[in-house]
């Protein structure tokens, strides 16, 4: 009995065929992780620049206007 046992301790340590899941979960944590770090200042900008043309937009002088 203790034989088998130790048989499959060695078996499961040997084994790596749950090494490259682990491997592609590191992987797209980190791809995620990036991702996220360059689209949130990406994406305030596009905010900011999207404001000051409204705003700009808003104060241009359009059509008749008399004094």
């Amino acid at each position: 009995m203790q034989g088998t046992t130790v048989k499959a301790r060695k078996s499961f340590w040997k084994d790596e065929a749950g090494a490259v899941t682990v491997d592609w979960v590191v992987l797209t944590a980190a791809v995620v992780g990036m991702a996220t770090l360059v689209l949130v200042p990406v994406a305030t900008g596009t905010e900011s620049v999207s404001g000051k043309t409204a705003t700009y937009i808003n104060d241009v002088p359009v059509g008749f206007m008399s004094e």
